[in-house]
């Protein structure tokens, strides 16, 4: 390896796949440090920031989040995924996209820019993997996958529900998925909330895996739960980072006590393998809140898991995992 192959491959690695060394401390700061690129030729995932939070209803500052996660990958970039046991990216051309231009001095074209954002990504036979952002950002990405793959299931992990009452028009991070399911973007029939400890009058036809039942039942319950409910369904996946306990993750707008733990997520997420993911996102990190940067590298960890998936699901196979104690 010459020196021409190490370090800041951010913008100096000619391909998508593979990976070189980097310094840990030092270097451009792209997701696991992909590649910097537009160009979505051969690409299987891009990645992308969808830095909004005006429709908050506590604090604000998940805007930066996808600046705080894409920081808190770096040592995620440097081995072989565990428990997987693979690299990734000797299966899957993997992109930084950089992020999706909004001006939030015009909220009126806020989810139009968003939606084209990812209609781009999808049409050119890529997945996109969003880090927000608030959580409202998963409506116009839903509305994007709905017009590429029609209604898809959604498997949503979070401390709040995000079904109440919506008019159709307001900006609410609490209410966009009442309004999906009713614009036939998700089924609520074959989708999932993982995690919820607030309570709604109402499911809507939503299973709700409750953060005190998956206490109570266990990573391989939930996992068989969200198994038999999604099915072969096209799914949508989405996570709030308030989906864990504060202990676990602080930096967040709208934090609730008693949540999952990291372990149990990545636990839940590690049995997922299968699923047809059309499209997934990490959001609500909002690092002005954040301690040591738990809560950026909590949703590092967690998205860059989900490509894992992905990997596994294109071929992947690695050497590690099942056979650990």
């Amino acid at each position: 390896m010459t020196t021409d192959e190490q370090g800041d491959q951010a913008f100096l690695k000619p391909e998508n796949q593979g990976r070189w060394p980097e310094m840990t401390y030092g270097g451009a700061l792209s997701f696991l440090r992909r590649r910097y690129t537009r160009d979505l030729s051969g690409v299987d995932v891009a990645v992308s920031g969808i830095p909004y939070d005006g429709a908050v209803t506590y604090r604000p500052g998940a805007r930066l989040g996808p600046r705080a996660i894409r920081a808190a990958a770096v040592q995620l970039a440097e081995l072989k995924a565990f428990p997987f046991g693979f690299d990734p990216f000797d299966t899957l051309s993997v992109v930084d996209y950089g992020d999706c231009f909004l001006d939030p001095h015009h909220p009126e074209t806020i989810v139009e820019s968003i939606e084209s954002h990812i209609a781009t990504i999808l049409a050119a036979g890529a997945i996109p993997l969003s880090l927000g952002g608030d959580h409202f950002v998963t409506y116009p990405i839903l509305r994007a996958i709905a017009k590429t793959h029609g209604t898809v299931a959604l498997l949503h992990f979070d401390a709040h529900c995000d079904t109440w009452e919506d008019d159709g028009a307001r900006f609410d991070h609490g209410s966009m998925f009442l309004r999906a399911a009713h614009e036939g973007l998700i089924d609520p029939a074959r989708s999932c909330q993982v995690g919820i400890r607030t309570h709604n009058d109402s499911d809507h036809g939503f299973e709700l895996l409750t953060a005190p039942w998956i206490h109570r039942h266990g990573i391989d319950a939930t996992i068989a739960a969200i198994r038999e409910r999604i099915g072969d369904s096209t799914v949508y996946l989405t996570f709030d980072i308030d989906c864990l306990d504060p202990a676990f993750a602080p930096g967040t707008g709208t934090p609730v006590a008693g949540g999952l733990s990291s372990a149990q997520a990545l636990g839940i997420l590690h049995g997922l393998a299968g699923l047809d993911i059309a499209g997934a996102d990490v959001v609500e990190v909002a690092p002005a809140y954040d301690h040591a940067e738990i809560t950026a590298i909590a949703g590092a960890a967690i998205a860059h898991d989900i490509i894992c998936l992905l990997a596994a699901n294109m071929g992947a196979t690695g050497n590690l995992l099942g056979r650990q104690r």
